[in-house]
């Protein structure tokens, strides 16, 4: 009967805690709790349970019979077992609400779970636990998990080796190595090693980088390393700090929109850095918060521009689709807020009015007209004398036909060999050859035994123009080159049967001594020739005398070579 009773009562007892492990409240895995731990340091897990999910501490918990409990999953593995707490030289012990590793290994790395439960209660949550190796030659690992410590710009600042409390007694005094970015801290400027704080003199921008702690103590006997590492970041002075700034929009800017274009509201807000605080910004229409607007026509865009102090500057623009007189009456108002104050600023908006369609039509007709005008004023100014040409050829009258005369040009120079040489080479052929017109060249085409100044006469006389070659030894007193001049002006002034040109082929003096050349200057335009830049025939000394040559219609015989022999004898 008794063993009857026996066995009952262990059957029981195994109903009861499969049916309790069974209903244990699982809160899964805390990655917040996640534990680093170089290989061969001492690290601790401390149970979650009595810091985020239960309202009592781990001796409460132990004076109301309720027991806590260690399991782990190894990395790899499946299987659920329970912590030996009882290897060789207590490695791995448990305190409290804490799991001890001294040290831990590699082989540590897994998940911990750790069950607070009787025979009513169960709770449980897992940690993960990572033991990691440090990187060849560095005092750290890549990845170990930095802790960003901030410390206010151009002040003193005090940079504590992290989570080391508890490791050792309060009477050890342990040793203590600081590094920044894996070199030693030793007598670095304005930095300062006292045991487990390094305090910074002057915090500059320059100091900000990575500082790792290595703690040695001895615990029975045996010698410990802590290796902690803190990114060290300089953010500007509580000095600094104000609430924050609205720049846009202001009282000194409008914002005109047109009926129907999409409107585009920026809010721009300076953000001096306070340690801790929220830097808000929002637009309100009509006193509501533009998130609790459904509206499909209105969107927010956001950035944020953040210098190396921390400071910030945020712009929030509010855009508005279709835009229309209504929308625009409405209240759009910018606020800005962070832990030392509020601000608000509202946006002046209106209407833009729009330039009636034919305005801008007859405007951009005139601008139109005005850049076609300067155009042709310009190309005009440049090519006037190709134009002229142009026109002279396809539409000009021939000046030839029925005025009586026989020549086109009856050329007058000095009577020297060098202008002998311009004017019977140079000029006559390309004024016969090229141009096709008919010259007469006194020395050349006279007949001999007649009275020299009744043939000049004659010929001038039955000359459409005359061309003077202008040179120092062309003003001589007396000479034929004159009495041709003279002939020419004055059959120019009386009958204008016949044009004077004036061709420089030499710079002249004393050209005022001579009344005739004097006068033919005042009134005539001089074209003059440029030694070689003006013997290509399509360059600009020909083009300029070619205008004011006769209009005549080229003829066949009017394309020869250079140098070929034409032109018929002055009788």
């Amino acid at each position: 009967m008794k063993l009857c009773f026996l066995l009952v009562s262990l059957w029981a007892c195994n109903v009861i805690e499969v049916t309790l492990s069974e209903r244990c409240d699982d809160w899964g895995e805390d990655l917040t709790k996640k534990v680093q731990v170089y290989n061969g340091e001492p690290g601790r897990i401390k149970c979650p349970l009595f810091q985020d999910f239960e309202r009592y501490s781990y001796s409460t918990a132990h004076s109301a019979g309720l027991t806590l409990m260690w399991y782990w999953i190894g990395q790899g593995k499946d299987l659920e077992e329970p912590i030996n707490i009882r290897l060789p030289e207590g490695r791995i012990s448990k305190r409290n609400d804490t799991l001890w590793f001294r040290p831990a290994v590699l082989n540590d790395t897994g998940n911990y779970t750790c069950m607070l439960r009787n025979t009513t209660y169960c709770k449980k949550v897992a940690v993960p636990l990572e033991v990691i190796e440090k990187d060849p030659n560095s005092c750290k690992s890549q990845q170990a998990k930095v802790e960003r410590v901030e410390l206010p710009s151009d002040n003193l600042g005090i940079l504590n080796c992290l989570d080391i409390e508890g490791f050792y007694p309060s009477t050890v005094t342990p040793d203590v190595a600081w590094y920044m970015n894996c070199s030693l801290v030793d007598n670095f400027a304005e930095r300062f090693v006292q045991g487990t704080t390094l305090t910074f003199s002057m915090t500059r921008l320059r100091y900000e980088g990575n500082y790792t702690c290595i703690v040695t103590y001895e615990d029975n006997g045996k010698r410990y390393n802590l290796t902690r590492t803190a990114a060290v970041k300089v953010v500007g002075s509580p000095y600094n700090a104000k609430p924050p700034v609205i720049l846009l929009p202001n009282n000194m800017t409008t914002y005109e929109f047109e009926a129907g274009q999409q409107a585009q509201l920026q809010c721009e807000v300076s953000f001096s850095f306070v340690k801790n605080s929220r830097t808000d910004v929002w637009w309100t229409i009509d006193g509501k918060n533009v998130d609790d607007i459904a509206d499909p026509k209105i969107n927010v865009t956001e950035s944020v521009q953040e210098d190396a102090y921390g400071n910030k500057v945020i712009r929030e623009v509010l855009i508005i689709k279709d835009v229309t007189a209504e929308v625009l009456k409405r209240s759009y108002t910018c606020y800005a807020k962070n832990t030392l104050g509020e601000t608000s600023q509202q946006a002046l908006v209106k209407l833009k009015a729009v330039t009636p369609r034919y305005i801008t039509e007859l405007a951009c007709g005139l601008g139109a007209t005005l850049v076609l005008v300067l155009v042709l004023i310009t190309v005009y100014h440049v090519y006037w004398l190709e134009i002229v040409l142009f026109y002279r050829a396809h539409f000009g009258t021939d000046e030839t036909i029925g005025d009586g005369k026989e020549y086109d040009v009856y050329v007058s120079y000095a009577r020297n060999a060098e202008e002998e040489e311009f004017v019977l080479l140079t000029l006559r052929g390309v004024l016969e050859n090229e141009f096709g017109y008919k010259l007469c060249i006194f020395d050349r085409d006279s007949l001999p035994g007649g009275i020299i100044t009744d043939e000049t006469l004659t010929f001038v006389k039955k000359s459409r123009r005359l061309l003077v070659v202008l040179s120092p030894n062309y003003v001589l007193q007396g000479t034929q080159a004159l009495l041709e001049l003279k002939a020419g002006l004055e059959n120019m002034a009386s009958k204008g049967s016949i044009k004077v040109i004036l061709v420089q082929y030499r710079p002249i003096k004393n050209s005022r001594k001579v009344k005739e050349l004097k006068r033919a200057q005042a009134v005539l335009t001089i074209i003059k020739w440029k030694g070689e830049k003006s013997k290509y025939p399509g360059g600009r000394f020909w083009k300029q005398l070619h205008v004011v040559l006769p209009v005549k219609k080229p003829s066949k015989s009017s394309t020869k070579k250079i140098g070929a022999p034409e032109g018929k004898l002055c009788p």
